[in-house]
């Protein structure tokens, strides 16, 4: 499929807490109230707003402090240090909540990479438990639509056999070949690809898959579906097999990892391998999917779940979507998530936006974050940035920080 893909360049170029006391409360009930709904994100007031239902987070006050990773020295260290210190957090400060959830017969689901429960309730349930002194803040879980572009139809291949090597454009001109000839090609190195999914029976994918030892496949701790309520979905929900629903992720990847053998070189590093989460719905992604896919890539779990393994997580992952203010995402919605992943020794790849060419076009979570490696998009074949591609600084934060990191190739990319 020949494809122009908007923010992955050439693939691996590479809480806010307020609290009162009870008699405050008792003497100044107005005061109360505000100091409740001042927690609550104004998505949630919005979506709960006549009666309604609504999915939110529940973040709390406490959240594990990872400094203590920065001190050891090898990814095995880190992974298990953030693996246990986030999961104990989480097990120590939830039980309260969760307890308060399941008396009132409230849908809910806990999360650790982030100490946080989401729940699914009216502006009561929202109110109550903002008003707690242990939760931090009440986010919305809106749902996302990425903008992604449609592949073209596949281009029948000529039977005539293929005698030369063909090196895509984009991966040629960042000179990758040359490092390839010193003997690095990414072997070593598992790349996981956070997007619609992976059509991982690629010829220019299989081979690189982890879970494929050449005869069998194996899909426990190497494919995550973070999709359990689509309707008409081509991979349904909850696919046991890595499947891409739109075709976009398995183009990301392939520009990561991708080399079918045959010539078909796409990917900067085809010595790596490849894991999956398909954290969108036909592009259509929510806060709780993108965590979710950032949890597991933390300490990846089998099919249907189980513990976790912090050693099979991934030291790159490529992120090729937006969480956008403007839909119900603030600022913070993923920091701790993207920042437990750094903490983890996991490098988080992010595209820096669709929406240049003006300055500050940087503005849109994952891209935006310090612990994100954010990648901007060249005209392929010149050191010229391309024209869509998002600008810094980031302001939307007020940190006014330098993004993106990296810009390589990133138009025609031809890919799987």
């Amino acid at each position: 499929m020949l494809c122009v893909f908007f923010f992955i360049a050439a693939g691996i170029a590479i809480i806010f807490a307020t609290s009162v006391g009870e008699r405050e409360h008792s003497a100044r009930p107005g005061w109360h109230i505000a100091s409740r709904s001042i927690k609550i994100a104004p998505w949630v007031i919005q979506h709960t707003a006549n009666g309604q239902q609504a999915e939110f987070f529940i973040v709390l006050v406490e959240q594990a402090d990872l400094r203590p990773a920065a001190t050891l020295t090898t990814k095995a260290e880190k992974g298990r240090y953030v693996y246990e210190a986030l999961r104990t957090k989480s097990q120590q400060t939830q039980g309260p909540i969760r307890r308060w959830l399941r008396e009132r017969a409230v849908e809910h689901r806990s999360f650790y990479i982030v100490n946080a429960i989401l729940v699914k309730g009216n502006r009561d349930i929202a109110e109550a438990l903002a008003a707690r002194s242990d939760v931090a803040r009440v986010e919305g879980n809106p749902q996302i639509r990425n903008a992604l572009p449609q592949p073209e139809p596949d281009v029948p291949l000529s039977s005539e056999p293929q005698t030369l090597e063909t090196i895509e454009p984009g991966i040629a001109y960042t000179h990758a070949p040359d490092v390839w000839a010193l003997g690095f090609r990414g072997q070593g190195i598992t790349v996981a690809g956070a997007d619609t999914g992976q059509r991982w029976t690629h010829n220019a994918l299989k081979p690189h898959y982890r879970g494929w030892n050449g005869v069998t496949a194996d899909h426990n701790y190497n494919w995550h579906d973070s999709i359990h309520d689509s309707i008409s979905n081509p991979c349904g929900n909850d696919s046991p097999f890595p499947c891409d629903d739109s075709g976009h992720g398995t183009h990301t990847i392939g520009t990561a990892i991708g080399d079918d053998g045959m010539g078909n070189k796409i990917g900067m590093a085809p010595g790596a391998r490849w894991i999956g989460c398909r954290n969108m719905d036909q592009g259509n992604g929510t806060p709780a999917r993108y965590i979710e896919c950032m949890e597991w890539f933390l300490a990846p779990y089998p099919l249907g779940g189980g513990q976790g393994d912090p050693l099979r997580a991934p030291d790159i992952t490529s992120n090729s979507w937006v969480c956008p203010p403007s839909e119900g995402c603030s600022a913070n919605t993923l920091q701790a998530a993207v920042e437990a992943q750094a903490a983890a020794g996991i490098m988080m790849v992010a595209g820096a936006g669709n929406d240049g060419p003006n300055c500050s076009t940087v503005m849109y979570p994952p891209a935006i974050y310090a612990a994100s490696y954010t990648v901007g998009a060249l005209t392929t074949g010149q050191d010229v940035i391309a024209n869509f591609s998002s600008r810094g600084p980031v302001t939307v934060d007020g940190s006014n920080r330098t993004k993106p990191d990296i810009s390589a190739p990133g138009t025609g990319t031809r890919s799987s």
